[in-house]
């Protein structure tokens, strides 16, 4: 629970331990509430598809106790259970469908090679912040019916939430992004486009229009889900690429890897470190009482490198198949934009092979200090044109 194991310390080496000796372990209650741990895969994938048993209404992320319970429950696409998850899920399923994902590729694409470019001018760049975080930004910026105008905008805002050192700075960010999506939404409720806010401020379930307050929630719910994820899966995705220079040698020879690359980046990052179930009635995990009530967290960066499910799980193979990773989740509250993830990913990897952009560490990486997500903080490259795609692993 230090968030600083996850910058400088080895939390795999943790997880491998209560796989081997507690894979269902209570952890006491001190500055966050008491919680069960389940680090193994089978259990993990066991919980996600049993929601009738383990709620998501009740908050998905844990939070100290004296913070109370997260405002977006029951409210939000993330934060809400059966019926109402479907009914949310419905208004917005067809955007990110494989069918409207590929409609939306040449778009992408587009903001892809924009990026990309105006990191190749910059020469030196935080890969992170520049690359990383910009594609999937300004594309969700896109689907929302954010104007061009204020993307630029929204991507300052979205780097001080995520990624200011500072407690005050990232509330009063999140503060702004909120405010932001407020004046948007009445606008689109006044005059509707074709863009998801337009939907969440338009549309009715079971006769009623969402509260402002939904629409706002989601909002925000549909921002955070559509860049933070995809942001860090990209940047921690390079950085195992730097660090294997082999894996992309192959994928520059063999192009047509690059699905099951993408599918290797997702399982190899991670992303999301623990994701919150709380337990509606009393159930029992391998012997383990757990009671109504309590909180039971999934740990996906251990499922992930499960030595039971995975072989050689912690060697980074971009030909691993099967990979049926946890990474998007599973079951009912499997990742609405997983297709879409996918696609910005293998764009932005694309377009840096096709290109044959020359990438080495221009500085050292650092990592997040977080016990909910976890990845780059900063990437510092050098990225140069040339007939050399292969990148190097050299500092400073």
């Amino acid at each position: 629970m230090d968030p600083e194991l996850y910058a400088d310390g080895d939390p795999f080496e943790q997880w491998r331990w209560l796989r081997a000796n507690a894979p269902v372990y209570w952890h006491p209650p001190a500055e966050l509430p008491g919680f069960w741990a389940l680090t193994r895969y089978e259990d993990i994938r066991t919980v996600y598809r049993d929601a009738a048993t383990f709620s998501s209404a009740k908050g998905i992320l844990l939070r100290p106790a004296d913070h109370g319970e997260d405002p977006g429950g029951g409210r939000t696409l993330a934060l809400t259970d059966a019926p109402r998850h479907r009914q949310l899920r419905g208004l917005v399923d067809e955007w990110f469908a494989l069918r409207s994902v590929r409609g939306f590729e040449p778009e992408m694409t587009e903001v892809t090679r924009r990026v990309v470019d105006e990191a190749l001018e910059s020469g030196t760049c935080d890969f992170v912040t520049d690359v990383a975080a910009r594609v999937p930004l300004y594309v969700i910026c896109r689907m929302m019916g954010v104007p061009s105008s204020d993307w630029d905008h929204l991507f300052m805002l979205t780097s001080q939430a995520f990624g200011a050192s500072d407690p005050l700075t990232q509330r009063f960010a999140h503060l702004d992004i909120m405010s932001y999506f407020e004046e948007l939404q009445a606008a689109k409720a006044a005059n509707p486009g074709d863009d998801l806010v337009s939907i969440l401020a338009t549309s009715e379930i079971d006769g009623v229009r969402l509260t402002p307050d939904e629409i706002l929630l989601n909002c925000d719910n549909l921002l955070v889900g559509g860049t933070e994820n995809t942001r860090i899966a990209a940047a921690g995705g390079m950085l195992a690429f730097l660090e294997h220079r082999d894996q992309w040698d192959a994928l520059a020879k063999e192009p047509e890897l690059l699905p099951s690359a993408v599918e290797e980046v997702l399982r190899w990052t991670s992303t999301a470190t623990h994701i919150m179930r709380t337990a509606l009635r009393p159930t029992e995990i391998h012997g383990n009482q757990v009671a109504a009530g309590d909180r039971v967290t999934l740990w996906l960066p251990s499922a992930n490198r499960d030595e039971s499910v995975f072989d050689r799980p912690d060697e980074f193979d971009i030909r691993r198949k099967p990979n049926r990773h946890l990474a998007l989740g599973f079951g009912e509250h499997f990742c609405l934009g997983s297709v879409l993830a996918r696609a910005e990913l293998r764009i932005l990897y694309h377009e840096l092979l096709h290109r044959d952009i020359h990438i080495e560490l221009a500085g050292t990486p650092t990592r997040l200090t977080s016990i909910v997500v976890n990845g780059p903080e900063a990437l510092p490259v050098r990225l140069t044109a040339g007939q050399d795609a292969r990148p190097r692993v050299t500092t400073g």
